[in-house]
């Protein structure tokens, strides 16, 4: 049965690196950040992501977290993929439970989710579908 849950989350350490750059073209970065998130999914991840700068201020993205903690009291660990694009000052992110990721109390989680973050704010909202097979 899925389940749909929501929470916030925080993030601290964004480091990031430009890998590749054209002039007047597209640039290529990687970041590497922490994320500690409450409420239903009680869990400190860290993210890396690949990111395609198509202006100074937009672009897409895509990464993979390893969270560690829980769901709704279930202990464990999973990894998830962050796929999105960001404007301006707003982020859209689609997240996916990698498929055979989940450990402890969490093997065999599946499901997604999403989150909206906008620059400056102290934390974002997410809401996640899983179920556990």
């Amino acid at each position: 049965m899925k389940r749909h849950v929501t929470g916030t989350f925080t993030f601290s350490g964004w480091a990031e690196n430009t890998s590749a750059q054209a002039e007047g073209g597209a640039r290529l970065g990687r970041a590497s950040v922490s994320n500690t998130f409450t409420g239903a999914l009680d869990a400190a991840g860290v993210v890396e992501y690949a990111l395609v700068y198509t202006s100074a201020t937009e672009g897409v993205f895509c990464g993979y977290e390893h969270l560690t903690g829980s769901v709704e009291g279930r202990r464990g660990s999973f990894v998830i993929e962050h796929r999105g694009r960001f404007t301006g000052d707003t982020v859209h992110c689609a997240l996916t439970v990698v498929p055979g990721s989940g450990s402890g109390e969490l093997t065999g989680i599946t499901g997604g989710g999403s989150f909206i973050a906008r620059h400056g704010e102290p934390s974002t909202t997410y809401a996640l579908d899983y179920s556990l097979g």
